[in-house]
């Protein structure tokens, strides 16, 4: 990329034109009045050429737009530093050998939706055996251990089972993010494994569609994936991550 293509904006028919899609709800019945309330409020937000392409209530007081609309913003690319977990996505053969070779036995990985969240989809294809869209989950894998715990799983409950089964990392999904529910429950588990001297002793994983690697770190986990994510994603970071404390010295005995 030339140091002229390093900006980028948004792109509709043609590059560069700056055209941009967005979708919104306004508390309020739909109708002439509500259009025009969508279009002044994108070009009091700078968009220009706003137009209501959706208008569909969704009750007698809120109504669902999609807006057509264009930007003159660009994004210099060049500037920005994404701190993505370091790994090589392996097909599951060769994870299994890793660790086969490496440890010398299975890994024990312990998953569960935590705190309140009931969404079991994300945490359900990443560990369970069918897995989805053909890429099966964790618990297919010969040289690992899975235990999936389900949805609501208290952050005490799920720190006593990794401790009972041994385990050498935790998997923890999170969907909902309503008042930063996500945030408030992540936050108590590092709480109570640092409380317990565990963040150390197994690798912490978090992952939802809000999760980015940023966060995780932020919040002291060791890698966070987001959409997109295939076990084999999760497999492969989990062992160069566990092979890279074994070189280091820092697994448990």
């Amino acid at each position: 990329m030339s140091r002229g293509e390093n900006r980028v904006t948004p792109y509709g028919d043609t590059r560069g034109d700056g055209a941009i899609q967005l979708s919104f709800t306004l508390p309020m019945a739909a109708g002439e009045k509500a259009r025009r309330a969508a279009v002044i409020l994108l070009t009091k937000m700078g968009f220009t050429e706003a137009r209501v392409v959706l208008m569909e209530a969704m009750d007698p007081e809120f109504t669902y737009f999609i807006v057509y609309a264009r930007t003159t913003e660009s994004v210099d690319v060049s500037s920005i530093v994404v701190h993505e977990a370091e790994y090589e996505v392996m097909e599951p053969e060769e994870i299994n050998r890793t660790i086969q070779e490496t440890f010398g036995r299975k890994i024990v990985v312990i998953g569960a939706c935590i705190g309140s969240d009931a969404h079991t989809v994300g945490i359900d294809a990443i560990m369970n055996m069918k897995g989805y869209d053909m890429h099966k989950g964790l618990e297919s894998y010969a040289g690992i251990r899975a235990v999936n715990l389900g949805a609501q799983v208290p952050c005490e409950t799920l720190v006593a089972q990794a401790v009972e089964e041994g385990a050498d990392a935790l998997l923890v999904s999170q969907v909902v993010t309503q008042k930063n529910a996500h945030l408030k429950n992540l936050t108590r588990l590092i709480e109570i494994l640092e409380a317990e001297g565990l963040a150390e002793t197994m690798v912490l994983i978090v992952g939802g569609p809000q999760v980015t690697p940023e966060l995780a770190k932020e919040l002291g986990y060791d890698a966070g994936f987001g959409r997109g994510t295939f076990p084999e994603h999760v497999a492969s970071f989990l062992v160069q991550e566990m092979a890279r404390r074994e070189n280091r010295g820092e697994n448990r005995g």
